[in-house]
């Protein structure tokens, strides 16, 4: 279940270990799920070994919480891993400045993924797609005769759709299976099927099976958000002029991104700080989630845009949309075997993917706005390079206190703060 409250003053000042307690309490985290986080995430070396091939050894990453999301309702901690500063701070002061018109609303597709079977050297390819459409009940209950959880929960090939596509290898019939994957992110279960009505598939068209694998462009599968933000919200003040002139600035740097490719890689990146960040806490398949979103950009309009849409109401309000695909799940894969990503995905009390597709979206949406606000504004680099210093007094050399009295210093200075002034900074210091 999700917490009772994501609002928590004076978090940031707490130390490592009493955050860890604080969102154990919240969260009603177990000793086992409080120590996976205390061991900095890192897994056994016969673990790890288990997971993928050649390995010598594991790697950690920041896992830090964002606050003050209400979604649909309820109150969410939302765990992020990476390694970039204010990406975590700018999502949680979104999320506070998205309260006065209830928070982030959202909604999942059903959890239907798509298998893909390519069908070559067919005599006539209409034939062969009709040939398919008249067998796919036969069809489908051959993918539905695997002995699943996934089936007996109600999940299962749902239908089967076809696709002629001219290639460079000449005309192709793409055959869709659309599955429903219920709770897992389902790879395993549509390639298992694909590859298990292949030969069937060569026997009613004709034609030679080639590739038997998923698409990562789940269009079946989007998670929607939408958030409402008053002027008064986003000013600095609470005043409603400044607020408006801020909005002003929001909406023309997100009109950039919707006419200029360029602009948009960079403005999306920015989505995905909090959707990859997220996703890898919770133990998904990042790198399937990044290819969907990206490829779902472009697919939508014919051509790569922002992931986002923002717009203003009558009101005067700042209203922002996002639509993506979004393949998760809470059971199976790393979401089971990583102790981190456990006790993760137990901070955010998720019962369903969908639920979890929902908060992704959200938290995508509110650093998404967290990165045109400051653009519109102070700029991107007086935030992140505020919460940066840090880092860079760690590259110049800084050790115990040095490391905070240098950012300290740094960051009460006019102008850019740059690696050489963090280095003389230091010099001083020691010389003092």
């Amino acid at each position: 279940m999700p917490v009772e409250q994501s609002r928590l003053s004076g978090f940031f000042k707490l130390s490592v270990e009493e955050r860890r307690q604080k969102i154990a309490e919240l969260a009603n985290l177990s000793a086992d799920e409080v120590n996976a986080l205390q061991m900095h995430g890192e897994l056994s070396e016969i673990a790890a070994d288990r997971m993928i091939e050649n390995v010598i050894g594991t790697m950690s990453l920041p896992v830090g919480v964002a606050t003050n999301f209400i979604i649909d309702g309820s109150h969410y901690l939302i765990p992020f891993c990476l390694e970039e500063s204010s990406v975590v701070a700018a999502a949680s002061n979104m999320a506070k400045r998205c309260l006065n018109k209830g928070g982030f609303r959202t909604s999942s597709d059903k959890p239907i993924m798509i298998a893909q079977i390519q069908v070559m050297d067919l005599d006539d390819i209409e034939v062969a797609s009709e040939a398919i459409l008249t067998a796919k009940f036969e069809l489908m209950a051959m993918c539905n005769s695997l002995p699943s959880t996934m089936i007996k929960l109600g999940g299962g090939c749902k239908d089967i759709q076809v696709r002629n596509i001219d290639s460079m290898s000449g005309r192709m019939l793409v055959i869709h299976l659309l599955v429903d994957t219920r709770d897992a992110m389902g790879a395993n279960a549509v390639n298992t099927m694909a590859e298990l009505i292949s030969g069937k598939v060569e026997e009613i068209t004709g034609g030679r099976v080639h590739l038997r694998i998923l698409s990562n462009l789940a269009s079946q599968r989007l998670a929607r958000v939408e958030a409402t933000f008053t002027p008064e919200e986003l000013s600095n003040d609470g005043s409603r002029e400044e607020g408006s002139k801020i909005i002003s600035g929001i909406l023309e740097a997100h009109n950039f991104a919707m006419a200029d490719p360029y602009r948009a890689a960079t403005h999306n990146k920015g989505v995905m700080n909090a959707i990859s960040a997220v996703a890898l806490a919770c133990g998904q398949d990042w790198r399937a989630i990044e290819a969907g979103c990206h490829s779902w950009a472009a697919v939508e309009s014919g051509r790569y845009t922002s992931m986002t849409r923002w717009h203003r109401d009558s009101e005067g309000n700042l209203v922002g949309k996002l639509e993506t695909p979004m393949a998760v799940g809470i059971v199976g894969g790393a979401s089971k075997v990583h102790p981190a990503a456990r006790a993760n995905l137990a901070i955010l009390g998720v019962e369903s993917a969908q639920e979890l597709a929902g908060i992704i979206a959200a938290a995508g949406l509110a650093q998404n706005l967290g990165a045109m606000r400051a653009l519109a504004t102070s700029g991107i680099q007086a935030g992140h390079m505020k919460l940066h210093a840090r880092n860079m007094a760690v590259s110049a050399g800084a050790i115990g206190d040095e490391i905070d009295t240098v950012a300290n210093l740094v960051n009460s200075q006019k102008g850019p703060v740059t690696q050489q002034l963090v280095k003389q900074t230091l010099d001083e210091l020691r010389k003092q």
